[in-house]
């Protein structure tokens, strides 16, 4: 049975608002195409402004940290570098060939990113 009571709005904690505007967002990431070296396949994401903001400035983010985001992408990709002038646009890699050698798994040593 629905209470005829008004409903009261409350504002949304900083962490409520967070989730909500990855929710209402996520649909919106916009993934590259890869393109390769002779080491690295590589890809950018772009984030839209509502997620953005919430990004972490100044540091590189782990795989957790950026699936938290609502950015996803199969095992191996790090985030490798920061391209100050553009925070919302984050640079991928991960080693050539990758999921023809390791799969899913994790490969024997990570690979180090860059700032800059």
């Amino acid at each position: 049975m629905l209470s005829n009571r008004p409903r009261t709005s409350r504002k949304l904690s900083e962490t409520e608002q967070k989730q909500l505007d990855i929710q209402e967002n996520e649909d919106e990431i916009f993934y590259s195409s890869r393109y390769y070296d002779d080491l690295y396949e590589y890809r950018h994401v772009i984030v839209p402004k509502a997620i953005a903001k919430w990004l972490p400035q100044g540091r590189l983010m782990e795989d957790h940290e950026w699936r938290s985001y609502g950015i996803r992408q199969s095992a191996g990709w790090v985030h490798y570098m920061i391209h100050n002038p553009e925070p919302h646009i984050l640079l991928f890699r991960r080693e050539k060939d990758y999921q023809t050698k390791y799969g899913n798994n994790p490969p024997p040593a990570a690979v180090g990113g860059l700032a800059g």
